[in-house]
C-alpha cells in the first residue's frame, strides 16, 4: 500500500492516532484499510493469527466456547484497541474467537510486521502494553460478571459499554448475537429486552437496540459497568500522556 494512503490525521483508531508522528510514519506503509462485516470471524482458538486489526469503529467480541458448545463473551473492543494483541506478547495462537458484532472498517497489519514494530518502536510498545492491561482487566471482570450477575444486569452492562465505545445510542446487533455473547438462549434475550423496553430504558427493532434512558439503564446494570467504564476512560486519558 502506498505510504500516503493512510494519514494519521484521518485515522479513527485511538491507539494509532495517539502514536508519535515519526512512529506512525513507519507503520503507515504497512497498514491496509479493510471492511469488517457483522458476523465475520477473524480467528478461532488455537489458530495462528495472520493479521492484527486496529478497529476504527464497530465492535469486536472475544468469545470463549463452553463445554456444551455454547459461547460467551469475555471481552470486547472498539476503536480504542487492537484485535490479536496476545500475538505481540509472545503467544503463537489465538486464545479466543474474535467475532465482529458491529461492522466497521479496520486498519490491518501483518502479525510479523506488528511484532517487529512492537520490538523496535517504544511509543507503539508502550501503548500496546497499556492496552493489554486494560484488556486483561476487562476479561477478568467480565468473567466474574458472567458468573455472578443476572441476564438483565449483564445485558444492561453490555449495552452501556457498547454505547460508550460506539459513541451513539443505537447499537446494531441482533438478539441472536446477544444470546451468543451472554451465553443464554435467544428467547431469554428477547424476554430481557422486552422487560427493559417496558421499563422505558430501551427500544428495539429488527437488528438494533436503542438506548432511551442511559442513566436508568446504567442503574439497572451491575457494578461491573462502572468499573469497566472507569478503566476505559483512564486508558483513553493515558494515551495522551505516553
Amino acid at each position: 500500500m502506498h505510504p500516503l494512503a493512510v494519514r494519521q490525521e484521518e485515522v479513527r483508531n485511538l491507539l494509532l492516532a495517539s502514536l508519535p508522528p515519526e512512529e506512525f510514519r513507519e507503520l503507515a506503509p504497512r497498514l491496509a484499510r479493510v471492511g469488517m462485516e457483522a458476523g465475520e470471524r477473524l480467528y478461532e482458538p488455537e489458530e495462528v493469527v495472520p493479521f492484527i486489526h486496529f478497529t476504527e469503529g464497530g465492535l469486536l467480541s472475544l468469545l470463549s466456547t463452553l463445554e456444551d458448545g455454547a459461547s460467551i463473551e469475555v471481552g470486547a473492543l472498539g476503536r480504542e484497541g487492537l484485535g490479536g494483541v496476545l500475538m505481540l506478547l509472545g503467544s503463537e495462537a489465538a486464545a479466543h474467537t474474535a467475532a465482529v458484532r458491529v461492522g466497521a472498517d479496520a486498519l490491518r497489519l501483518k502479525t510479523t510486521q506488528a511484532r517487529e514494530c512492537f520490538e523496535r518502536l517504544p511509543g507503539f510498545r508502550a501503548r500496546v502494553l497499556r492496552y493489554s492491561r486494560l484488556l486483561m482487566s476487562q476479561v477478568s471482570q467480565t468473567t466474574l460478571c458472567n458468573t455472578l450477575h443476572t441476564v438483565e444486569q449483564r445485558l444492561a452492562r453490555w449495552l452501556m459499554l457498547a454505547r460508550m465505545r460506539l459513541g451513539r445510542e443505537t447499537v446494531y446487533v441482533t438478539h441472536e448475537s446477544l444470546s451468543h455473547m451472554l451465553g443464554v438462549r435467544r428467547s431469554g434475550v428477547t424476554v430481557t429486552v422486552a422487560a427493559l423496553e417496558q421499563a422505558g430504558l430501551v427500544s428495539h427493532g429488527r437488528g438494533f437496540v436503542h438506548v432511551e434512558d442511559a442513566p436508568g439503564l446504567g442503574a439497572v446494570s451491575c457494578g461491573c459497568y462502572g468499573l469497566l467504564a472507569e478503566e476505559y476512560g483512564n486508558f483513553i486519558d493515558s494515551l495522551g500522556a505516553l
